[in-house]
């Protein structure tokens, strides 16, 4: 396997941001910390607000998994420490309602079904922006999730209404029923106008599917997420290498331009799209751990294994060819702490106790180099650095703090070392200021 040249001196630690990523500063379009900037943006990208959505329901989840487990342990033996993880907890279910009764609110679009593509600052609906199929499965997703956990919440019966809209929307209108599989785009009036198959997308959708699943336990649901499993196995995975391909054409026909976006190289193979995929599996493998979603979850863990953790390193490789040659730009911090704690949620849906022991160390020190050399005496995670200039790209992104919140609650929970929770503070303390 040929590797991009990487240059032997290490980035350098603790620098200041030279900035930070908040398009508006009002923070008063409704209550709570992660009050950024509404970009519901058709272009499918993260938005800040919308990884503000993932994280505030996947630290509920981890503390939800975790925290309660952590009060009877040993090794928890101090007093503060109890007392941050309860206020944590308590923080972000405080957030999640926030944040879910403002998509609710103002999301909604009862004129044309599902939810708007594109809101600004100051809540103002760009009327015909077009709708994108990261955005509605994550929404799908997103208010699944909100109404498993906010069961005893007033909103509960409103966000279990807003999951049935995105899921009614999904299925009527992003759904290819002649070749499979999901559009990337549609118009306001719900027409398909980007009718790629990009993988990732595909992944999302079962992604979102299936948390839809857990709440309804209605088996067409199911059968949607299984339909588009078996179509990513039997139309996306590179035979004679192994691994998924970035996209496709609406017939599933090969492509030239393969990219998920214009700030992505264009190359056949990324590590974003590999963990996406791995993300979705985990989640269908969750509700349906049948023989073939096991062999398609280990399989897609194999290849991180082989082929994207750098173990000379503890980074993430990022766009690869046909043949794993690794041509990379540089490390991004968030998608190598995302990829640590998203393994590990992989490994312990796949239950392999001896697979996640040979792992597991290797997860720590990817999770231990971020926190080396990216995080600084602020709580900033740091966004990437880059080969060519050998430079920090000091800039702060919502999601990569986002994620670090999580990874670093994550390396906690299976470690019991107060680092990793003085870490996760220190990112929360820095997303809340």
């Amino acid at each position: 396997m040929i590797h991009a040249d990487q240059p032997e001196n290490k980035p350098p630690l603790n620098i200041m941001p030279t900035k930070v990523t908040v398009t508006n500063s009002a923070t008063a379009m409704r209550p709570g910390v992660l009050a950024l900037p509404i970009a519901l943006a058709n272009h499918n990208l993260m938005t800040p607000f919308e990884n503000s959505c993932i994280a505030a329901v996947s630290l509920l989840q981890s503390a939800n998994n975790n925290f309660s487990r952590l009060n009877r342990d040993p090794r928890v033996s101090t007093s503060s420490q109890l007392t941050t993880i309860t206020g944590l907890k308590s923080e972000f279910h405080e957030e999640l309602i926030s944040i879910a009764n403002w998509w609710a609110d103002h999301a909604v679009d009862l004129e044309h079904g599902g939810f708007h593509g594109e809101i600004d600052a100051n809540n103002n609906v760009a009327l015909h922006a077009n709708k994108g199929v990261i955005l509605n499965a994550r929404i799908l997703w997103f208010f699944s999730e909100a109404t498993l956990n906010t069961a005893s919440e007033p909103g509960n019966a409103r966000y279990r209404e807003c999951a049935t809209r995105a899921y009614d929307y999904l299925i009527k209108y992003f759904l290819d029923g002649e070749y499979g599989g999901v559009y990337w785009e549609l118009d306001i009036h719900g027409k398909p106008v980007n009718t790629r198959k990009q993988v990732y997308a595909q992944a999302f959708a079962i992604y979102a599917l299936s948390a839809y699943f857990k709440i309804t336990r209605n088996r067409e649901v199911l059968d949607h997420a299984l339909r588009l499993f078996k179509l990513l196995e039997s139309r996306s995975i590179d035979r004679e290498h192994e691994g998924y391909l970035e996209a496709f054409a609406c017939d599933w026909s090969p492509i030239e331009d393969m990219r998920l976006s214009t700030l992505d190289l264009n190359y056949p193979k990324s590590q974003n799209t590999h963990l996406h995929i791995l993300e979705a599996y985990t989640a269908l493998h969750d509700v349906h751990p049948v023989g073939e979603v096991k062999a398609a979850l280990r399989y897609s863990l194999q290849m991180f294994d082989r082929y994207m953790i750098n173990r000379e390193n503890h980074h993430l490789r990022m766009f690869m060819d046909m043949q794993w040659n690794d041509f990379s730009p540089g490390y991004t911090y968030g998608h190598d702490i995302e990829a640590a704690w998203l393994i590990a949620e992989a490994l312990r849906s796949l239950g392999d106790t001896e697979y996640s022991a040979l792992l597991m160390t290797t997860l720590m020190r990817v999770v231990d180099v971020t926190l080396s050399e990216a995080l600084t005496d602020h709580g900033q995670l740091l966004n990437a650095y880059d080969f060519k200039s050998q430079k920090v790209d000091a800039s702060s992104h919502w999601w990569v703090q986002a994620e670090a919140l999580v990874g670093f609650l994550f390396a906690y929970s299976q470690t019991k070392n107060e680092r990793y929770l003085r870490a996760a503070t220190d990112v929360w303390q820095f997303i809340k200021v």
